[in-house]
């Protein structure tokens, strides 16, 4: 892992606003002045609190498993964020089926020199 290995949290939790709530309590907490992307695995709901802003990027990738059929577009997703260098990322994962596998797959080449996985954020 390098020195400019972007923080990264794997969020989990019983619903997508539930995963989206703990999102923005932790960027409240962390006093966000910086910029932070978040991917999250469903559908835009538009009661969603997360809201794209200049230092909020908000992608989504479509409901299903990212580690195996969604693993493409999560790749995709993925390395057009690590392109704009933001200074914090979250994936919220609508399901912890294949947690370890993601984890796993995240610490492999190149992400692993380009990603450090924080400890998860369970809602």
């Amino acid at each position: 892992m390098t020195a400019a290995a972007l923080p990264a949290t794997l969020v989990t939790g019983a619903s997508a606003a539930a995963r989206e709530a703990g999102i923005q309590a932790s960027l409240a907490r962390a006093g966000q002045g910086g910029s932070a992307a978040v991917i999250l695995e469903g559908l835009p709901d538009p009661r969603s609190i997360l809201t794209p802003s200049s230092s909020l990027e908000v992608h989504r990738v479509a409901p299903g498993c990212v580690c195996c059929s969604g693993n493409l577009v999560l790749r995709v997703t993925l390395n057009r964020v690590l392109r704009r260098r933001p200074e914090r990322l979250y994936i919220g994962l609508a399901s912890t089926e294949h947690l370890d596998q993601l984890r796993s797959w995240l610490q492999q080449p190149p992400y692993d020199q380009l990603l450090e996985l924080t400890p998860d954020l369970s809602t």
